[in-house]
């Protein structure tokens, strides 16, 4: 198994657990909120560099 395919199973994993316990609204913040609070955490040329290179290379 990829490095990127454990990553996703553990995303898919922790999503359900969250799903379970918690309101479905809270889930669901803390899904999209915790990728977009990395986002914002990057330096304005990290933030470039991420949107100019496409999805295969970000594993790189």
């Amino acid at each position: 198994m990829s490095k990127n395919a454990k990553i996703a199973t553990g995303g898919v994993v922790a999503g359900i657990i969250l799903m379970i316990w918690l309101p479905w609204w809270a889930a669901l913040l803390i899904v999209l909120g915790v990728p977009a609070a990395a986002y914002l955490a990057l330096d304005p040329s990290q933030r470039r560099r991420l949107r100019r290179v496409s999805r295969k290379e970000l594993g790189r």
